[in-house]
């Protein structure tokens, strides 16, 4: 692990001690579900509806007994719902049939379910299995080619950066820490530099640094 990499993670352990999975679950059938509705929707959101979901759907089973339309009023509030439902009901389905009612554990079964990709698949092999993994969602995505850990133009390229660029240990909490920094500081729109503990590190905050330095040279000649 390149010496960078090794400070930005100590630090960002130092940061957010308790980072882990902020969505609320107590199954990895719950944890799938949960994944799935969480696309382009905040974990916040999902915890809101699954709350009271849980209750009265805890299980496979208890989902079996859901129509897709019924499905759909109860998440209602949580974007793309129905289309979130349709993929639910059926992704319900094919472990019944498929998989004898149990979530697999291999990235290979969990995409060949409706609604899961490589992130779902990431989060629950992770989370509810304890496989090493890299779930690169929107703030994976954008701090850590913010930062400099990775260069990729999209998910999968960075995924595979993260990968090589962080101990296979690491990947897990790795993932949960950049999250929590992307949700607590590095922003979508406005990063926090100024708070940030990593922004000696950050190749983000360096270029920052560099353009107010030119700015300042410009307003100086001008005078």
């Amino acid at each position: 692990m390149k010496k960078r990499t090794k400070q930005v993670l100590e630090l960002l352990k130092e940061e957010y001690p308790d980072a882990k999975c902020e969505l609320e679950h107590e199954t990895p059938f719950q944890l799938l579900v949960s994944t799935i509705l969480s696309a382009q929707t905040t974990d916040k959101k999902v915890n809101e509806v699954t709350e009271k979901l849980y209750k009265e759907y805890p299980d496979l089973d208890a989902f079996l007994t859901l129509t897709e339309e019924e499905l759909a009023e109860r998440i209602k509030t949580i974007g793309l719902y129905k289309n979130k439902a349709k993929n639910i009901i059926k992704m319900c389905h094919q472990l019944k049939e498929n998989f004898n009612g149990e979530v697999p554990n291999t990235m290979e079964g969990i995409t060949s379910l409706a609604g899961a990709g490589r992130k779902t698949a990431n989060v629950v092999l992770s989370n509810a299995f304890g496989v090493p993994a890299i779930a690169v969602d929107t703030h994976v995505f954008r701090v850590s080619n913010r930062i400099g850990l990775a260069s990729g133009k999209n998910v999968e390229i960075t995924e595979e950066q993260l990968m090589k660029e962080l101990p296979k240990k690491e990947w897990s909490l790795a993932h949960h820490l950049i999250i929590f920094h992307g949700r607590r500081c590095c922003y979508a729109r406005k990063p926090d530099c100024g708070r940030c503990i990593i922004r000696e590190h950050c190749d983000y905050y360096k270029t920052l640094i560099k353009a107010n330095k030119a700015v300042k040279k410009t307003e100086k000649v001008s005078k």
